[in-house]
C-alpha cells in the first residue's frame, strides 16, 4: 500500500498557533496530528471543568480549526488530536458546530472511555492511557476529524497507521515501528532542532514541524516540509527517542516497542530512516494518571546583594522562623548568582528562595506575605524581593496507578453516532527489564583534559510524574566506547549532586550509542507540585553536559 504521510502540528497545549496552517500549506500530508495533553495539562483542564462542566478540552484547537478547517477539507487531510482532554464528546460537538457555521462538510468522531475519575474518589482527574485502535475505528468508518481524550502520545500516529495499512492487534513489529515514529513526532519541533544540545549546527530560529513517512512494514522516515526551518538528522531523532523514556522496553497499550532494536540512518538531507524496530505484546495493565489538588503553595525570592551573603540569608531565615513554624512544608534555597567585584548590581546579587506548602491557604498566604514584607525596613542591608508573595495558589499532585485492560471501556463514537467497543489486548506479557547488553571495548587510555561532558555528548531530559530521565548519547563510535564506561551511576551522581541520595537506574542502548538514566523522586509529586527550580527536569541534561570531567584528548 502507499506511503502514509503523518505530520504533527502541536507538542503541547500552547504550542505555536500557526503550526496547523503551516503544516497544511507547506507540503503533502495525509494525516495531521496534534498532541495537547501532558500531566500538568490534565490538572489545568480538571480545574477548568470544576468551574464549567462543559469545559475540559483544549480551546486552542477550536481556534486553530476556525482558521484552517477549510484548508484541511480542501486538501483531504484528516485531523487527529487528543485536544478533547477531559471532555472529548464536548469538543466533538463544538467542532461540528464550527463546521456547520463555516459551511464545511466534515465528519467528526471521538474516542472515549479513558475517564476513570468516578472510580478514584478524591482525584480531580483520573484517566487511562488508551491505544490507537479506537482512533483507527473512527477513521475506518470515514471520519475526517477524530478527537480523543487521554490516549498515549504515540497513539495519534499508530491509530491512522492501523486504519490505513489494515494492521491487526498482533502485528507487533509494525505497531512498534509506528510507536517509535509517533514518539519522535509527539513533541513537535523537538525532532527538528528544537531544545537540541547541538542547536548551533542549524538555523532553529523558527523550526518546521516534523512529519513521518510511514510504510506498510512499519518502517518510517522522519522529515519536514521543504523550506521550513530547523533540521532533521540522526542526532535530533536520537534526542527525541530518549525523551521521557526509560529502559529498552517502551510499553504501551497496543505493543511494547524495543528501543534497543531501533536503527537510525541518515537518508538524505533532513531525512532519517527508522527501521529494525521489534515489538512485543503489551503489558497486562494500562497506566492511569491521577491528578488531585495537593494544597496551596507560595514563594518569595529575597535579593541579597554584595558582601556577607551567607549571613544575610541566615538573618532572614531566623526572622521568619516563628511565622513559618506551623506551615507543613518549608524549603529554603540559596542561589549564588553573585560574583565578587561585580560591575552591575544584578551580578552582585544572590537569590534566597523560600517556598512554602500547606493544606490551608491562609497559612501560606497572608501569614507568609505579612511576615515577609514586614521585614522591609528591619532586616539585612539592601532588603528587597523580586515580587511580593501572593495569597497562595493551589498546586497539584500526580501519581500513576495501573488497571487491567478490561477495566477500561474503550469506545469509538463514530461520526454518525454509532458506538463501537474496542476490544482490550488479548495477548499480554508482564514487563521485565532486558538483560544488560554487551558494551563496546573501553576507549584506549591516553592523555586526557578536564572539559565539559557536553563537548562530546548530547543530552535530553524530561519528566514522568515525580521521576526524571536523562538520555545521553554519543555521536561517534569512539565517543560511545568512552561514554559507555565513563558515565556510571556513581559518576552520574557525582556530577549531579542533587541525585546523590536518590534511586538512579542506568539503561544502555548501544544501537543508539546512548545511556538513559532514570532518577526517581527528584520531582517530588510531579510538575504541578513545582518541587524544584526546574519542575519538569527540562534542563537536567544540559546541567549534566556542563559538568567537567577528564575526557580523552583524542575525542575533543
Amino acid at each position: 500500500m502507499s506511503t502514509l504521510r503523518i505530520g504533527n502540528a502541536s507538542g503541547f497545549y500552547g504550542d505555536r498557533f500557526d503550526a496547523l496552517r503551516e503544516m497544511l500549506t507547506g507540503g503533502e500530508l495525509d494525516v495531521l496530528t496534534g498532541d495537547y495533553l501532558a500531566e500538568l495539562t490534565m490538572l489545568i483542564l480538571g480545574r477548568d471543568r470544576l468551574k464549567d462542566p462543559g469545559a475540559g478540552y483544549a480551546r486552542t484547537f477550536l481556534r486553530q480549526l476556525e482558521d484552517s478547517l477549510g484548508l484541511a477539507h480542501e486538501r483531504g487531510v484528516k485531523l487527529v488530536a487528543n485536544a478533547g482532554g477531559l471532555n472529548p464528546a464536548g469538543l466533538a460537538d463544538r467542532v461540528r458546530e464550527l463546521a456547520d457555521r463555516l459551511g464545511i462538510p466534515v465528519r467528526v468522531a471521538h474516542v472515549e472511555g479513558d475517564d476513570l475519575t468516578a472510580q478514584h474518589p478524591g482525584s480531580l482527574a483520573a484517566h487511562a492511557y488508551l491505544g490507537g485502535f479506537g482512533i483507527a475505528a473512527c477513521l475506518r468508518e470515514g471520519a475526517d476529524i477524530v478527537v480523543t481524550g487521554r490516549v498515549t502520545d504515540a497513539a495519534l500516529v499508530t491509530g491512522p497507521a492501523v486504519a490505513h495499512f489494515e494492521w491487526g492487534p498482533g502485528e507487533y513489529d509494525r505497531l512498534a515501528g509506528a510507536v517509535v515514529a509517533g514518539h519522535v513526532l509527539e513533541c513537535g519541533t523537538q525532532a527538528t532542532g528544537g531544545n537540541y544540545s547541538f542547536f548551533r549546527e542549524g538555523d532553529v530560529r523558527h523550526p518546521g514541524f516534523p512529519l513521518a513517512e510511514l510504510h506498510e512494514d512499519g518502517t518510517a522516515v522522519i522529515t519536514k516540509h521543504p523550506g521550513t526551518g530547523g533540521f532533521v538528522d540522526v542526532g535530533t531523532v536520537t534526542a527525541q527517542l530518549l525523551y521521557e523514556t526509560g529502559g529498552a522496553r517502551y510499553a504501551g497499550p497496543d505493543v511494547t516497542a524495543r528501543l534497543d532494536t531501533v536503527r537510525l540512518t541518515q537518508d538524505g538531507p533532513d531525512r532519517v530512516r527508522i527501521d529494525g524496530v521489534h515489538g512485543e505484546p503489551p503489558p497486562p495493565t494500562l497506566k492511569v494518571g491521577l491528578n488531585r489538588l495537593g494544597g496551596f503553595r507560595n514563594e518569595v525570592s529575597f535579593v541579597l546583594t554584595g558582601l556577607d551573603i551567607e549571613a544575610k540569608a541566615a538573618l532572614v531565615k531566623g526572622q521568619l522562623e516563628a511565622a513559618l513554624g506551623k506551615v507543613s512544608e518549608v524549603r529554603w534555597d540559596l542561589v549564588r548568582t553573585d560574583r565578587p567585584d561585580a560591575d552591575t548590581e544584578e551580578t552582585a546579587s544572590a537569590l534566597l528562595r523560600l517556598v512554602v506548602r500547606d493544606p490551608d491557604q491562609e497559612a501560606v498566604g497572608r501569614a507568609l506575605s505579612g511576615a515577609a514584607i514586614e521585614l522591609a525596613l528591619a532586616s539585612y542591608p539592601g532588603f528587597h524581593v523580586l515580587a511580593p508573595p501572593g495569597k497562595g495558589a493551589p498546586y497539584g499532585v500526580f501519581e500513576d496507578v495501573y488497571v487491567p485492560h478490561g477495566a477500561v471501556p474503550h469506545v469509538a463514537v463514530l461520526h454518525d453516532g454509532r458506538r463501537v467497543s474496542v476490544a482490550p489486548a488479548q495477548e499480554t506479557v508482564v514487563l521485565e527489564e532486558v538483560p544488560e547488553p554487551p558494551l563496546p571495548e573501553p576507549f584506549p587510555s591516553g592523555p586526557t583534559r578536564r572539559a565539559p561532558l557536553g563537548l562530546v555528548v548530547g543530552a535530553r531530559s524530561g519528566d514522568k510524574g515525580g521521576n526524571a530521565n536523562v538520555g545521553v548519547w554519543a555521536r561517534t563510535d569512539e565517543a560511545w566506547s568512552w561514554l559507555a564506561h565513563a558515565l556510571s551511576v556513581d559518576r552520574f551522581r557525582e556530577l549531579l549532586p542533587e541525585t546523590a541520595h536518590l534511586p538512579v537506574t542506568r539503561h544502555a542502548l548501544p544501537g543508539l550509542r546512548a545511556l538513559n538514566f532514570v532518577v526517581e523522586g527528584i520531582l517530588g509529586a510531579g510538575v504541578a507540585a513545582q518541587h524544584r527550580f526546574d519542575p519538569q527536569a527540562k534542563a537536567l541534561g544540559e546541567w549534566l553536559r556542563s559538568r567537567h570531567l577528564d575526557i580523552p584528548e583524542e575525542l575533543l
